[in-house]
């Protein structure tokens, strides 16, 4: 994998909280990758009791596996407390009150999951995995798994924001927008946490904004804040501002500008492991048939 910076986990968590309350608002392009994320799962055969979504956020996909595994309990997981209260409201007052509405919400850090061993049989994910290290998410999602579970998860690919990544390099060397992580590099990722025979899709969603004004109002909403490390923590003088603005002004087409958003699906099934936690083999002894 190729080496890049990630995302500094207590700057995400300050952003999330920060963007909690009018995140539905904004969250159009999150709702949207969500349904198609969801359409996935037609072919598969998979009948979970307990499934585990990871970066939950206000719970936009709880209605959706409700409906597909009625029978199952959601765990919902989100590094923002402020997130939860959100998710919270996603099940109706009376179930809430009586505590009957499978829904259990866990504030934590996807790659550092508070969850048992085997716990679930289907771990779901829409639009969280950029902010972690992609071995440690897969490392703990294939934890949380049972043998023959399956993980679903979108995230966004290198070329997402592809417009303001350009905007910004022409005016300084800093890091401005995050980088992301190539769909090839996350099925190897996959393949070395113990998943086996993962399926990657990839598409191209471009949004259209009358400013870049506009365009920065919906990402600050969603939370899609710069979390770098390395980071700038000044504000940007007005000069090259108005520099960043003049450079994106330039791709402007049919009076508006484009976002250019690479979204990356991906599935995969947790194999038995080959080896226990102490280096054992593990081998299986299946009986013999009579004569």
């Amino acid at each position: 994998m190729k080496a890049i910076a990630f995302p500094d986990k207590s700057a995400v968590r300050r952003s999330f909280e920060r963007a909690a309350r009018d995140f539905d608002v904004h969250a159009i392009l999150h709702r949207e990758v969500a349904a198609r994320l969801v359409e996935h799962l037609d072919p598969i055969r998979v009948d979970p009791s307990l499934i585990v979504d990871l970066g939950c956020g206000t719970g936009a996909l709880f209605e959706a596996m409700n409906k597909r595994y009625p029978r199952a309990s959601v765990v919902g997981l989100d590094i923002a407390h402020a997130m939860l209260v959100r998710a919270r409201n996603r099940a109706p007052w009376w179930r809430r009150a009586l505590g009957g509405s499978g829904l259990r919400l866990v504030c934590g850090d996807a790659e550092r999951l508070p969850l048992a061993r085997a716990c679930a049989a289907l771990v779901v994910s829409n639009l969280a995995l950029h902010w972690c290290r992609p071995e440690a998410f897969f490392a703990e999602a294939a934890r949380t798994l049972s043998p023959s579970g399956l993980l679903l998860f979108s995230t966004f690919g290198p070329d997402t924001l592809k417009e303001l990544r350009a905007a910004f390099a022409a005016v300084d060397g800093a890091a401005h927008v995050h980088a992301f992580v190539d769909m090839h590099d996350l099925g190897d990722a996959l393949v070395h946490a113990g998943f086996a025979d993962p399926v990657m899709e990839m598409e191209v969603i471009t949004l259209e904004y009358a400013n870049v004004q506009a365009m920065a109002r919906e990402l600050r909403g969603t939370g899609s804040r710069n979390a770098m490390p390395a980071r700038a923590r000044g504000l940007m003088g007005r000069g090259r501002w108005q520099r960043v603005l003049d450079g994106y002004e330039a791709r402007r087409r049919a009076g508006v500008l484009p976002a250019t958003f690479e979204v990356v699906y991906g599935h995969a099934w947790k194999v038995k492991p080959k080896v226990t936690a102490d280096g054992r083999q593990v081998i299986d002894f299946q009986p013999r048939e009579r004569a």
